[in-house]
């Protein structure tokens, strides 16, 4: 975009979408603010819906506007300024939509990140200081912070996709192990998903979301499934913070253990969800290197817990438990932005049935 109107340009929110499907492809319409004048020669008038433009909207993120963008960009220099590392040069917007907004900032001693996140996000610094008081080292850096915002040091290396075994064994046992420390203490005001909670939030959603456009036979086995989370307490795994979208992509490393990023998904939970989740995203070759560490890490820090039991029981419920957070992601954006979501609970929901009725996670490779 920046290319095509010869300035510097600040995407502020998503506006339209002609075709595609699943958050992909399709003719888009952003809302930018340029900052500086496009060049007259690229620049072509159309006419457009300017209640988009002009109309303000209750659920929208603060960065989604102006001034609330401005407002963010300027709190970010102020805070690194009184800390001695003033910005150097041109902000750098990495990701911008409903769930974050993403801008690497320039200093002198390295990159600083500014990450913004919206109501319905867990306070992502609380999270952080919580495993940085068990294990500073598994976490990024916060430099400052305030609601919905925060300021973190670069982590050098790369995003763990394509993590070797090695890698996946270390983050895993890290990780449980901080988790287990942190059983029974975890960071005041995180959101409640424990087991029977979670079950109860999943009744709530098939009950009474009227735009959940599933078979009234698919409600009722959904509505079936929630009662196994009982099953699952029994498994004895102790409530913690559970990071819940704990997928490679979250991970970065540069040769040794990996930094766990991104918690504004946290909860205080079964820790199982974490494992299901990293097992969904690893390549093949590496998944059983995943579900033996987490099995071995559990069992060392708890015992008398069965953790591969927990696995087996929880599968097709972890993708219920997704189903709320993503009618959660709908409830809380303002409706032109609804495309990046829309459909989300239902897919999870019939995957939570397809899982149901399949063998699961072979437990074999466990034992071996």
């Amino acid at each position: 975009m920046q290319h095509a109107l010869g300035v510097p340009v600040l995407v502020l929110r998503l506006l339209t979408v002609d075709g595609g499907q699943g958050a992909r492809d399709g003719h888009v319409t952003y809302h930018v603010e340029a900052l500086g004048p496009p060049r007259p020669s690229v620049c072509r008038h159309e006419s457009a819906d300017q209640g988009l433009l002009t109309g303000d909207d209750p659920l929208r993120s603060p960065w989604a506007r102006s001034d609330g963008l401005r407002e963010l960009l300027d709190w970010a220099s102020r805070t690194l300024l009184a800390l001695g590392r003033p910005v150097t040069g041109s902000v750098e917007q990495r990701r911008t939509w409903n769930l974050a907004g993403l801008f690497r900032l320039p200093t002198e001693s390295g990159p600083v990140w500014l990450k913004a996140t919206p109501h319905f996000a867990a306070d992502e610094a609380a999270v952080i200081a919580a495993f940085a008081e068990v294990d500073p080292g598994l976490v990024p850096v916060v430099l400052g912070s305030g609601e919905g915002r925060m300021l973190l040091e670069h982590i050098p290396g790369e995003d763990c996709w394509d993590a070797d075994a090695a890698t996946v064994e270390a983050g895993v046992r890290r990780f449980v192990a901080a988790q287990a420390a942190l059983a029974g203490r975890g960071p005041h005001g995180l959101r409640d998903r424990r087991d029977r909670v979670l079950a109860g939030l999943v009744r709530e959603l098939l009950d009474n979301t009227t735009d959940l456009y599933i078979s009234a036979q698919e409600r009722a086995a959904a509505r079936e499934l929630t009662y196994r989370w009982d099953r699952l307490a029994e498994c004895g795994l102790p409530d913690t913070v559970v990071h819940a979208d704990f997928h490679p992509g979250n991970w970065r490393g540069d040769g040794g253990p990996p930094v766990v990023v991104d918690f504004a998904d946290a909860h205080w939970g079964n820790p199982v969800l974490d494992c299901l989740r990293l097992y969904d995203f690893l390549p093949e070759p590496v998944r059983a290197t995943a579900v033996r560490a987490w099995v071995d890490a559990w069992k060392a820090h708890v015992p008398a817990s069965d953790p591969a039991r927990a696995l087996a029981s929880a599968e097709p419920l972890a993708h219920l438990a997704y189903a709320v957070r993503y009618q959660e992601f709908l409830d809380g954006i303002e409706a032109s932005e609804r495309p990046y979501h829309e459909g989300d609970p239902v897919a999870v929901i019939r995957a939570a049935l397809r899982r149901a009725g399949s063998p699961g996670i072979d437990l074999l490779e466990v034992a071996g």
